[in-house]
């Protein structure tokens, strides 16, 4: 089976996006079929999905009239305002952005110039009603409606020659076109006019919260300046190869991953790692794509092309991501499969029921077609995978990217958080953390590592060397494997190793418990000091566990680090659960055994060997400086490489789907409050709309404050 990933044009409506999805779903050759609404694209699984996408296109266009699929790769995307050369992403040319730019401008004054003359002559047509007789006011009202309402009769026509009954427009239809028949036609026309204007606000307000979200996580260049011996010349950046030179101005972002070649400045990383403080950049120094160069002018050879670089790898990650959807996504589209049809139902018996017992078929019918218009179930179908889509958008922008909403809700649920050690709580690097007996003993250890390639003689010369301290050569060096360096320097005898090699010395020397690797130093059988090397503990990772217990969710160390290596850092970030000394399969056992205790578990790791437990785990969760492996297998990727992303990330998580709870009662509150006012007499048909489009359009503009998420 192959998969592609198709973008879906002239698609505006999320109840039929679900519908043609079922549809797509239902055909034989289709293994799998998602559309994600808020990017507007169909992820395609199937044996030839091109083959089949002409086919499906007209499955599609039985349900909504128009709808068009193309292949995402080298197809015009919309042109967004305000982007400047270099800094925004589209992968052709402008004149194609700027024609569709300019097409879906006049598309829309298309649909807003006869919503402003249907409801200037609305208005007229009531005023003229107090003032001469009926008729003219009919004439105006009929006029307006056809106005109005011609595409949407239109469209539920065709529909309904098409078998579907059930959509908004033949529902919407035939509310209005009742109220003329029960002698409302100011009523219709008004319904059908406010339709049109909450139907146009709730597409500007998608259409917005897609493109704020887009343009947060989508950081492609259009195009990059390519740099010929001394001339400069602007060409595509999908065009950019891999060796080819580019220059990058101050203000302008990285094109493409590469390396400086010439020129110093510092460089933004936050829309990348989220990390909000610069780091300098000069030649030689690998420069990730999407980051921003704030100072000076860089020359940077390209590594990967635009289609491997960093910015598309985390569009494609939002993306993707987005197509994966949230249990509750699923559930609200069955559910909306059987509100419709319900409420219809409802309607149907209001309208009789309650009639043939009290004979007042006029009032009955007007509450049935209130009924009506509340039945489309957009707002439902609508907010919940946006307010997903606006979490993960959140996310990227602080260096979190979450692979799925169904990975986001889980998190929403995790009781424990399990931690590897090394690369997850601490850097990963050895440093020197203390030294007993002063400068001397830090020069006697670096004369003798300094012809060592282990990572603890490394960090002993590295420091001596940022001292400024001048190596010497020993003039006998004996490397004693286990336990150290036997050397003779300056006329005296060196040792400079662990216990076991002053004890096999016979020289005394002072125990002491501490967290790290302690080399010792004997002089001429001396005991002289000591250094305590040890892998650096990263700045927020006492703060994140802190987060986490705040939040009452336990804390557990795996690691296959020594088990006094392992207690220290716990101690010094807060854990108290700690198992030292696992192999991979035995943080998988530990880690079971703590979703028996405790509930669901997230895992962060780095290294190849967390990828098992990763997957084993309720979320895994990876960070971006580590292996390929482990990234590949985790659920959500840290690009900070921080701790502090981790009660991050629960925060997001937890928030957004607060919010996609909150957008669905919220309208069910509503469209049910609507029905009992209707029941009772106190609502009306314009009340009715609001509870459609009208809750519709909040519940996106609910969706998109995750976009605005600040954490904790």
């Amino acid at each position: 089976m192959a998969s592609s990933v198709y973008v879906i044009e002239n698609l505006d409506c999320a109840g039929c996006a679900a519908k043609i999805e079922a549809q797509l779903n239902a055909h034989p050759k289709v293994e799998k079929a998602v559309i994600t609404f808020a990017t507007r694209q169909l992820h395609l699984t199937a044996e030839d999905p091109d083959a089949l996408l002409s086919e499906l296109q007209q499955i599609a266009r039985t349900v909504e009239s128009g709808v068009e699929f193309h292949p995402r790769d080298g197809r015009p995307t919309e042109h967004r305002e305000g982007c400047e050369s270099g800094r925004c992403a589209l992968d052709h040319d402008h004149h194609h952005g700027h024609e569709h730019h300019h097409t879906h401008e006049h598309q829309e004054n298309d649909a807003v110039a006869p919503i402003l003359v249907g409801g200037c002559l609305f208005v007229l047509g009531l005023l003229t009603e107090h003032v001469f007789s009926g008729w003219l006011s009919l004439i105006l009202c009929l006029g307006v409606y056809v106005l109005l309402g011609r595409e949407v009769v239109m469209e539920a026509y065709e529909n309904l020659r098409k078998g579907h009954v059930l959509d908004e427009n033949f529902l919407m239809a035939i509310a209005s076109i009742g109220a003329f028949f029960i002698g409302n036609a100011p009523e219709g026309v008004g319904v059908m006019l406010f339709y049109r204007v909450g139907e146009w606000f709730e597409h500007k307000a998608v259409e917005r919260s897609r493109n704020q979200i887009m343009e947060a996580v989508d950081l492609r260049p259009q195009v990059v300046q390519l740099v010929e011996g001394d001339n400069v010349r602007e060409i595509p950046a999908s065009e950019a190869k891999v060796g080819d030179v580019v220059l990058v101005r101050p203000g302008d972002r990285i094109p493409l991953d590469g390396v400086v070649l010439s020129g110093e400045s510092r460089i933004d990383t936050s829309a990348i790692t989220g990390e909000p403080v610069p780091v300098r950049a000069a030649p030689g120094d690998l420069v990730t794509s999407g980051c921003m160069n704030l100072a000076g002018q860089l020359k940077i050879r390209a590594e990967k092309p635009l289609g491997e670089s960093m910015v598309t790898r985390i569009l494609n990650s939002v993306e993707n991501a987005a197509a994966s959807k949230p249990k509750v996504d699923r559930f609200i589209t069955r559910f909306a499969r059987v509100y419709t049809p319900v409420v219809v139902g409802a309607a149907a018996l209001v309208a009789i029921v309650p009639s043939l017992v009290t004979g007042n078929w006029s009032y009955w019918v007007y509450t049935a077609l209130s009924f009506l218009v509340m039945s489309c179930p957009c707002a439902l179908v609508l907010s919940v995978p946006l307010a997903f889509f606006a979490g993960i958008g959140a996310g990227s922008k602080k260096g979190i990217l979450f692979k799925g909403g169904q990975s986001m809700e889980v998190m929403g649920k995790i009781k424990a958080v399990v931690m590897d050690k090394t690369g997850t709580l601490t850097r990963g690097d050895f440093r020197i953390q203390s030294i007993d007996g002063g400068r001397e003993i830090l020069e006697l250890c670096a004369c003798c590592e300094q012809d060592s390639t282990h990572p603890i003689a490394e960090s002993i010369v590295s420091e001596a060397m940022s001292q400024g301290i001048a190596l010497r050569r020993p003039q006998e060096l004996e490397e004693l494997a286990g336990r150290g360096i036997r050397a003779m320097l300056d006329g005296k005898e060196i040792l400079c190793g662990n216990g076991r090699l002053l004890q096999e010395k016979n020289v005394p020397y002072p125990k002491h418990e501490s967290y790290g690797t302690r080399v010792l130093v004997a002089v001429d059988g001396v005991y002289r000091g000591s250094l305590t090397i040890a892998d650096t503990v990263k700045p927020g990772s006492e703060q994140a566990v802190r987060q986490l217990r705040d939040k009452g969710i336990h804390t557990v160390m795996l690691t296959g680090d020594a088990k006094e290596s392992a207690q220290a850092v716990a101690g010094m970030v807060g854990i108290s659960e700690v198992h030292a000394g696992l192999l991979p399969h035995q943080k998988l056992e530990r880690l079971q055994e703590v979703r028996r205790s405790s509930g669901p578990v997230m895992f962060v790791g780095d290294g190849i060997n967390d990828a098992p437990v990763l997957a084993g785990a309720d979320v895994g969760a990876a960070m971006g400086s580590g292996a390929d492996a482990a990234i590949e297998a985790a659920d959500v990727v840290f690009m900070t490489s921080d701790a502090e992303a981790i009660p991050q990330a629960l925060d997001i998580a937890g928030k957004t789907q607060r919010i996609a709870w909150q957008n669905v009662i919220f309208a069910l509150g509503v469209k049910l409050a609507v029905m009992i006012l209707g029941l009772l007499g106190y609502a009306n048909m314009w009340l009715a709309v609001f509870a459609d489009s009208g809750v519709a359009m909040l519940c996106v503009l609910n969706s998109i404050r995750m976009l605005y998420h600040k954490g904790k």
